[in-house]
Order: C-alpha cells, then structure tokens, then sequence
C-alpha cells in the first residue's frame, strides 16, 4: 500500500475510509459503521441524571469537576461509557446537556426586624408618662410645667444627638462609644436640669425636672446597648403603681418613692453598661468623627418635641398614642429597608426600581398611619394633627436612617417654627395650624424619600 491514509474522520471520503492503490483509479473502500445514540445510550442516561448540574456549567472543565465528584474511575468512563478519558466524556457531556442558570434563591432578609424589641420600644417611650400621673398632683403649676417641658425639650435634643455620635463610635469599639456617653450622658442630665431649676426656681418641679433628666439620659445609654428589657424592668415598680391608682391613692410617700426607685435603678443599670463598655479593648488608629455630623439630629430632637407639645396641648390622648405607635414605626423602618432590597434584587432597571421603591414607600406609611385613624377616634382626638405629624416623624426617622440628616432636620425645624408662630402671633383657629404645618413638611420629605432613596445607589 503505497498510497495515503486518510486518517481523519471525514477526510474528504464522508464515512469511507479509503485505501488508494497504485493505479489512480483503484480506490479499495472499506465503509465504517456511523456511530449512533441508542435509546439506552449509558451517556445520554448520565446527561439525564446531571442534567440540573450541568446545564448551569459554563466550560467542559466544570463539567469534569462534577464528574470527580460523583466518583466515576477511568475504568467505568471507558468500559460504561465508551470514552478514552474523563475531559472527553466531561466535553460530550457539555454539548449534549443545553445552558440553563436558573435564578439563585432568595437570601435571608438582611433588614428583618426584632419584633419583640420593637414592640418593647414602644411601651418604653410611653411607660415613663406614667410617672406624671403619680407626683403631677405634688408638682404642678404654670412655671412647674414649663419647666418640665424646657427639661424635657433639652432632652430629647441633647439625647438624639448624643445616640447618634455614641453610635458612630461604635465604629471604633465599644470602648470609645463608652466614653462618649460616660461624658454625654450626665452632661446632658446636668443641662435640662439646670434649665428647669432656671424657669421654675428650687422646689419640687425643679426636683421632678431633674429625676426627668437623670431618666432620660440613662434611658438613652440603655437604648443604644440594646438594652430594651433591662430598662422595662425598671420601670416595672413605676406601672405597678400607676396602674393602681384607680382603686387606690398610695399617698404622698409612695408617689415619691416609686418615681425615684425607677431613676435610680435605670441610672444604676446604665451605669453599669458604660462600665463593661469601658472595659472593652482599646481600639487602634481610631477616629473621631465631628461633632456637627451629630448636630441635625439633635435639631431634629428640638423640633419634634416642640411639635408633640403641641399636640399635647390640645389632644393629649392623641400623644400617648403617638408614642406607643413608635414601637410598630421602627418595625416598619427595617420593613421599608428589607422590601427594597427585595425590589433591588427583582428590578432590571433604574425606572422599574423607582416604581417600586414608590411602592414600597406607600405600603409601610399607608401601613403605619391607618391603624392610626381608629386609635385616634377612640380616644377622642382628631385625627389630622395626629396623622400628619405621624407622616412627619416617619418620613425625617426613614431619611435619618439612611444618613439624610439635614433635610428631615430643616423640615421638622421649619414645621415647628410655623406653629409656634400661629401660636404666638394668631392664625387659623383650632388645630388647623399643626396639620397644615406637619403635612405640607411631611410632604416634603415624601419627595425627598422618593428622590434620595428611589435610586439603586441608596440601597447598595
């Protein structure tokens, strides 16, 4: 045989395996038998079985991997299978199973609240109230109140920003967030309290202005810990002995006694808790953030306040059942936060992302202020001034937590400058002044939620 061999398997022949001789038209043919997939091929079984596997594999190699895993020896890939060698199977393997990726299942909710904790919160903005109801009778005239209300306005301003930088600090360890409300805390107390003894002068609403002071600010050490139930458990003395008061008057002594045991033990645990932080590692290369990152929320604290006391002056009801409602607020702020990124995760793009950010957005406020309008009915409130502040407090707490500071600050802040000056200068007459003030702000921010955090950007 003197002529070539075609060694390919087409070769130019098709099936044929041609043997040339020597004359240039003899041609000896020998005809091959076209290899075909039977329906019990071994290889078109395994394709079966790894199908799910395999189609998600974007190169032989993987397909290879998969293979070593399932244990298949060499032995059984060229005896069961008919292949000389694992990549050859792996490549046959490959081509015949089609590409699919299926979508990655759902990862946990990142932003799942703590309902308990939550629903802890909101009874502890509302239990201390209870105090008021004990020693009010002990305390009460014209100057007392104003000079609880200053106290308490000092607070809530000084409280919200010194939270703020405590949290920041936790940044850096709990050490440093220790010393920041180891200097704060008492910093604060000693503020409001000098600012009630300033507009009432030495007596007993001086004194309650001060136990109000003390309370506030080791309430806040124990809220940034996490310390909900500890802070309940000191409370508990306090309700036991608010809520007896409609069958029976425990007299002047227990009036004092209960308010000042519920002072004294929350001061004690925050104490404790600055202490253990205390005793945390020192962190190295810490930086202190500037303290007028902090001041906005401290603005913020001033302004809502301010905007509760009015709401207070005429509904009062209407304020408990604003406080209680924090507890379910919160929840629906870590709500907001995990449906987008649920809506992130869903939207291909910027528009379809915005449609459902504003979706998102009128499912948790419609849903914090409809159970709103029948608790304010019930109590005999009106309620407008209760929903738009509501709406207010909300939206300034949803931009807050996404580090907007300063636009819910200047909203809140200009709300509460128009009611103090309907108050002081005349306007509409009832409670119209507070739901034109807080809804046209509460609108404000509605666009500043849909603007800031309608963008993928503010969720990544």
């Amino acid at each position: 045989m003197s002529g070539p061999m075609a060694l390919e398997p087409d070769g130019g022949q098709g099936d044929t395996l041609a043997l040339r001789l020597a004359a240039p038209d003899a041609t000896l043919s020998l005809r091959l038998p076209r290899r075909r997939r039977t329906p019990d091929d071994p290889v078109d079984v395994l394709a079966a079985e790894l199908a799910d596997r395999i189609g998600p594999a974007v190169h032989a190699y993987e397909v290879a991997a998969l293979l070593e895993s399932e244990g298949l020896t060499g032995e059984q890939i060229q005896e069961r299978y008919g292949r000389p060698d694992l990549f050859s199977l792996a490549a046959d393997l490959y081509g015949r199973v089609p590409r699919s990726f299926p979508e990655p299942p759902p990862g946990p909710d990142p932003w799942a609240p703590d309902h308990v904790r939550c629903a802890l919160r909101g009874a502890l903005f509302a239990l201390p109230g209870l105090a008021y109801l004990l020693t009010g009778g002990l305390w009460h005239s014209p100057r007392g109140v104003y000079a609880v209300v200053a106290a308490g306005l000092l607070s809530w301003a000084w409280g919200q920003a010194l939270s703020h930088r405590a949290y920041l600090r936790l940044a850096s360890g709990a050490r440093e967030a220790g010393r920041t409300l180891l200097v704060g805390a008492p910093s604060g107390a000693l503020l409001a309290t000098a600012a009630a003894l300033a507009v009432a002068g030495p007596g007993p609403a001086a004194l309650f202005g001060a136990g109000q002071s003390l309370y506030l600010a080791a309430a806040g050490v124990l809220l940034v810990r996490g310390g909900e139930r500890l802070l309940l458990l000191t409370l508990a003395p306090l309700a036991a002995g608010a809520a007896a008061l409609p069958w029976w008057d425990p007299g002047p002594l227990p009036r004092i006694v209960l308010p000042v045991l519920a002072v004294v033990s929350a001061v004690a645990v925050a104490g404790r808790e600055i202490r253990r932080m205390l005793d945390a590692d020192p962190p190295s290369g810490a930086t202190r953030p500037p303290l007028l990152a902090s001041l906005p929320y401290g603005l913020f604290g001033l302004a809502a306040g301010t905007l509760v006391i009015s709401l207070g002056r005429r509904e009062p009801w209407a304020v408990v059942v604003l406080t209680v409602s924090m507890g379910p607020a919160e929840w629906l702020l870590y709500r907001y936060r995990g449906l987008s990124v649920a809506a992130l995760r869903a939207s291909t793009d910027e528009t379809g992302f915005r449609l459902r950010s504003a979706r998102t957005l009128a499912l948790c406020l419609g849903g914090y202020l409809l159970p709103l309008v029948p608790a304010a009915l019930l109590t005999g409130a009106g309620p407008a001034p209760l929903l738009t502040l509501a709406a207010l407090l909300w939206t300034a707490l949803l931009l807050q937590a996404f580090g907007r500071a300063w636009l819910p600050a200047g909203a809140t802040l200009t709300a509460a400058a128009g009611v103090a000056a309907v108050t002081l200068l005349g306007g509409p007459p009832g409670t119209l002044a507070l739901p034109i003030c807080c809804g046209s702000a509460a609108g404000v921010l509605v666009i500043g939620v849909l603007w800031c955090l309608g963008r993928p950007t503010a969720h990544s």
